[in-house]
């Protein structure tokens, strides 16, 4: 827990003296770590001790005596190690990946993203970027949804911090239709799944060895508080094993399978665009396939199904069938032809 916390106090240092060129007191850095890092209290001698093992671990960060007293700042070193250079073909990569993450726009992640363009924009040739801006007039990235996190900000960073610290989160959170409500959290990550952020958080009021896990979108937090308190992740947590279970985001149980049954002229979209990268395909001999994947919740498989109109069916669980056939009946009422 405390190497956790000094790191981050390091890397908010870091950042303190980047934007500080004429340096900072000891006491001075130690009332911008408590702003921006939410701290109760903090002395001036751990940011010393800090500021001295950022020294030992070969970082350019120096003192100096002047009239208003001692002040650290980085030096020469610090600032010119990094020069940056791109090709016209690693800029364009960049670039679209940039175009992909806008929906992280207004929080610390995109900050970065902007933080790190506009150093390119500044230190490369212009004929590097006149290349670039040509390629990218016939080179386009469409299809992704009008929005951003801007709100959430501090709701985010609140949650980023806690989950480097293993702190509790006391959070207000409003599922749709539902009325808001008061929850405590662990929270484990953050996850970027189809332009939208999810919390990885478990349930603090749900005993140790029970589904604890919950995957929370960010778009219905109203409210973060990061408690005095702290939490154990599981030893045996292993977030890429808990994601890829299952086709989309969401949680609770164990992942099932489903078996769907796509016509010929359906087929060829699957295998165009798969459900999943461990789906398995069984290949019928009129042209049509029985798929099988895996899935937390039928909400992941019947999206897809109703996508494929009359080219698909579900076979399987029970459960996931009933629900399709329910959805068959009310749409064929609303769409009946009055007669």
């Amino acid at each position: 827990m405390a190497r956790n916390e000094q790191l981050i106090r390091q890397h908010k240092l870091l950042q303190i003296l980047e934007r500080n060129r004429f340096g900072r007191t000891i006491e001075e850095l130690q009332q911008e770590l408590v702003a921006e890092l939410g701290l109760s209290s903090l002395h001036p001698r751990t940011v010393r001790r800090d500021l001295e093992a950022l020294q030992a671990s070969g970082l350019d960060v120096s003192s100096q005596s002047i009239v208003r007293g001692e002040i650290w700042k980085l030096g020469p070193k610090t600032r010119s190690a990094a020069h940056i250079q791109a090709s016209a073909t690693e800029l364009i990569a960049l670039s679209l990946s940039r175009d992909l993450l806008y929906p992280l726009a207004g929080t610390p992640f995109w900050l970065g993203i902007e933080s790190f363009w506009n150093k390119l924009r500044e230190e490369l040739p212009e004929s590097v970027w006149k290349h670039y801006e040509a390629y990218r007039q016939v080179l386009y990235v469409r299809g992704m949804p009008a929005k951003t996190y801007e709100k959430q900000h501090g709701i985010l960073g609140t949650l980023h911090r806690a989950i480097l610290e293993h702190r509790l989160v006391q959070i207000e959170y409003q599922p749709p239709g539902k009325e808001s409500q008061r929850r405590t959290i662990e929270p484990y990550a953050v996850v970027f799944y189809q332009s939208s952020l999810y919390i990885i958080a478990a349930a603090h009021e749900v005993p140790v060895g029970e589904d604890r896990v919950r995957h929370l979108k960010l778009d219905r937090f109203v409210k973060a508080t990061a408690l005095d308190s702290f939490f154990q992740k599981p030893a045996g947590f292993n977030l890429e094993e808990h994601l890829g279970q299952g086709m989309g985001i969401f949680s609770g149980g164990k992942a099932q399978d489903y078996r769907i049954r796509i016509t010929a002229r359906g087929a060829r979209w699957v295998v165009e665009d798969p459900w999943h990268p461990d789906q398995r395909i069984d290949r019928q001999p009129d042209g049509s396939i029985l798929l099988g994947v895996k899935a937390h919740h039928d909400l992941e498989i019947i999206p897809r199904v109703l996508a494929l109109g009359s080219e698909a069916e579900v076979i399987g669980p029970a459960s996931c069938r009933k629900a399709m056939a329910a959805i068959a009946r009310a749409l064929a009422e609303r769409y009946r032809e009055v007669e």
